[in-house]
């Protein structure tokens, strides 16, 4: 496995980069245009949209590379007419005329007809060209995969949360396989913390986690949310490094479930 080339996410035939990067957490431009050069080009326009990931979905677009973006909007909102409106302001904002990927935030179960039928009223308006879901609950996602409603998951997994590696990713193959993107690899930074460790471990890097996360054969993109240039890097860095080794993964399991409380 080389994370340096790109994958197939799913069903959709798009071509990915190994690292999804996201809007909310503050990197600036050059951060975001430095990733889509490494080939990073999942780009997650979430629920905050910080100006930084605008500016270089802008100027990577002017320089006709619009094809080469894989653009996600997000919404949480539970009302249809202000989820079309959410996504009508992310793409004026972006100044496009589409997305490729509306994602559906947190549901807990599957989404209400009315949330889907007007994502389907929006696809066929060419606003957006496949269709994501976001949840903690990994059993609804096989249920979800049976009803071929949705392209691409997004689902939470690390080293402190691998309850996917048994609920969900088996049931999660085949020909008409959806896309798998995780996140929240750094378990919300705890996996990064010194004092967290089992004594006498250091702390993994943050391009651990994101090893980690890749180093699942499910797993098509891992997504990094940084707050500034050197964050980036160090994500990126991941890519050069490639997946673990089994003594890397058992390492990061370990302090996995310490952190957890798990007995290993």
């Amino acid at each position: 496995m080389n994370l340096t080339q790109p994958t197939v996410l799913g069903r959709t035939n798009l071509k990915v980069g190994r690292l999804g990067v996201a809007s909310s957490y503050g990197a600036p431009c050059k951060a975001f245009e430095e990733a889509f050069e490494r080939g990073c080009n999942y780009f997650y326009w979430g629920s905050i949209r910080k100006s930084g990931m605008g500016e270089a979905i802008k100027n990577i677009c002017g320089r006709g590379k619009r094809n080469d973006l894989i653009i996600v909007i997000q919404s949480y909102s539970r009302s249809a007419s202000l989820m079309e409106l959410s996504c009508r302001r992310a793409l004026k904002r972006l100044a496009l005329d589409y997305g490729d990927v509306l994602l559906l935030g947190w549901y807990r179960k599957r989404p209400p007809r009315r949330i889907l039928e007007r994502a389907d009223s929006m696809r066929r308006k060419g606003m957006f060209r496949f269709l994501a879901i976001s949840s903690h609950n990994r059993k609804l996602f096989p249920k979800l995969a049976k009803e071929n409603l949705f392209d691409i998951f997004h689902i939470r997994y690390n080293a402190a949360h691998r309850g996917a590696e048994i609920e969900t990713f088996p049931y999660l193959q085949g020909d008409n396989r959806v896309g798998v993107v995780s996140y929240t690899a750094t378990r919300w930074g705890q996996l990064l913390e010194e004092k967290k460790m089992p004594p006498g471990e250091p702390a993994p890097s943050a391009s651990d986690c994101y090893r980690f996360a890749l180093s699942h054969p499910a797993v098509d993109i891992c997504l990094t949310g940084p707050k500034n240039l050197e964050q980036m890097r160090e994500a990126l860095r991941t890519l050069d490094l490639g997946p673990m080794s089994e003594d890397e993964l058992a390492r990061m399991r370990k302090i996995g479930n310490y952190i957890r409380g798990i007995d290993s």
